[in-house]
């Protein structure tokens, strides 16, 4: 279902305080990126809940997008940015400086035909290797078991090693702030995936 977009969208988008620029962070905290932020309960938590690492929420439409901005607006952390761009179109000023990336609730694009569109296909994890400082290390997320099967050996077969794992998150000792799709599948009964990994320089 398609997300609804306040009706003062426009205003809300031109006066946003927190848009990535060049300037990035006028510190050398780590910097951790989520990309696809959905209503942006999760990278707002985790910059609230860890001032003393930088966040950067990306998400490619901007309806979506206004919805998270809104929601930051009321907290204004100084510790987090937004970007609204595709995957395929990070400025060029992100590169090497990325010490994390989240991928929560990935679309997981069901069709065999579709593959390619997947976050964790290998072309998307080629275009993560630019943004990495040094080592290379990813968190996901998903209540799609298909997509987290696809993942796993996507990751696997990049060179990826895995740090942590549960096929239920919580029923783990594994801790995450959880994201809105999360609250949501989980109070369906579905379990929520979980996969952390790494891949040394």
């Amino acid at each position: 279902m398609r997300m609804r977009s306040p009706k003062n969208k426009t205003e809300i988008l031109d006066t946003c305080e927190f848009y990535l620029d060049e300037n990035m962070f006028l510190n050398d905290n780590p910097i951790y990126l989520e990309i696809g932020i959905g209503k942006g309960d999760f990278i707002l938590n985790m910059a609230l809940s860890y001032p003393n690492i930088n966040f950067i929420g990306v998400e490619k439409q901007t309806s979506v997008a206004v919805v998270a901005i809104k929601k930051i607006n009321n907290y204004k952390p100084k510790n987090l940015k937004i970007l609204i761009s595709d995957v395929k179109e990070f400025p060029s000023f992100l590169l090497n400086k990325i010490d994390l990336i989240y991928l929560n609730f990935s679309d997981p694009w069901p069709k065999k035909g579709h593959a390619k569109r997947r976050l964790t296909h290998e072309n998307f994890l080629k275009i993560y290797d630019l943004l990495f400082k040094k080592k290379k290390h990813i968190i996901l997320k998903t209540d799609n078991a298909d997509f987290y099967q696809f993942s796993k050996k996507s990751l696997l077969d990049y060179g990826y090693a895995i740090i942590n794992e549960s096929l239920d998150l919580h029923n783990s000792n594994i801790r995450s702030l959880p994201t809105e799709y999360e609250r949501k599948f989980s109070s369906l009964g579905y379990k929520i995936k979980y996969i952390e990994v790494e891949k040394k320089p």
